[in-house]
This record gives C-alpha cells, structure tokens and sequence, in this order.
C-alpha cells in the first residue's frame, strides 16, 4: 500500500496515510468555508486508522467533540483533517497532502449553502447536502 505524506502550512504537524480513499468531494458548507477561508474544502474520506500522526501530535488544535472535530495545527491553523461519522472515518484535507492522492473528488456537496460569489464550473454532480 502507497503511503502518502501531509503536513500543516509550517511544518509542525505532519501525518501518513494510506493512498487508499473510499471518496473524495467537494464541501461548500458554510462550516468548511469558514474552517478554510475558501470558497469550498476539498477533502477525502478514509477510515480514521489509515492515518498516522508522523510529527506534532501535541500541536494539533482540535474544535469540536470527541467523536466529532476539526485538528488544526495549532501554530499556523491549517486544518488538516475532521473526524466523522462516529469517530470511526476522517475527512482529509486535499490541501494539506504533500504527494498526490490517487483518489479525485467526484462530487460537490452542500451546494445549496455555497458561497454566492463562487460559480461552479465543472461539470461533477452537484447535491443540495449530503450526497
């Protein structure tokens, strides 16, 4: 299995994953937009002992539940990834992976609470929430 590799804006969190995600999307929720100052997060979604903190572990910066969170880099607040779906599956960061994932968004999510100054121009299926 192809490890990829990831890492915050500064350098102090970095993490490995498995090149082995069930999906990738992109968000347009207003959450995903405020958490990225983005117009939209793209992100991939894995089982949550794919991945393993490499570096910085006592850096992250986790918002949210137990069960239910964004990790940031404390340091430099990029997001890195959110745990969801009962803690059981994490939603990465595209943005935040060093090597490129085999995986591509195939969708765009939450559309209907996009950013009104943003214009989707591919042509991926779009839903309202959640697929």
């Amino acid at each position: 299995m192809t490890r990829l590799s990831g890492k915050c804006g500064c350098g102090a969190v970095e993490y490995a994953v498995d090149d082995a995600f069930v999906y990738a999307a992109y968000c347009h929720c207003s959450d995903c937009r405020r958490t990225t100052g983005s117009a939209f997060k793209p992100f991939a979604g894995i089982p949550r002992e794919k991945l393993t903190l490499i570096k910085g572990e006592a850096a992250l910066l986790i918002h949210g539940q137990p069960d239910n969170h964004d990790a940031h880099c404390g340091t430099c607040g990029s997001l890195l990834y959110s745990l969801v779906r009962e803690a059981a599956w994490l939603h990465v960061a595209m943005g935040t992976l060093v090597d490129a994932p085999s995986i591509r968004p195939t969708h765009h999510i939450f559309v209907g609470s996009k950013a009104p100054w943003y214009e989707i121009t591919d042509d991926l299926p779009q839903y309202q929430g959640h697929k």
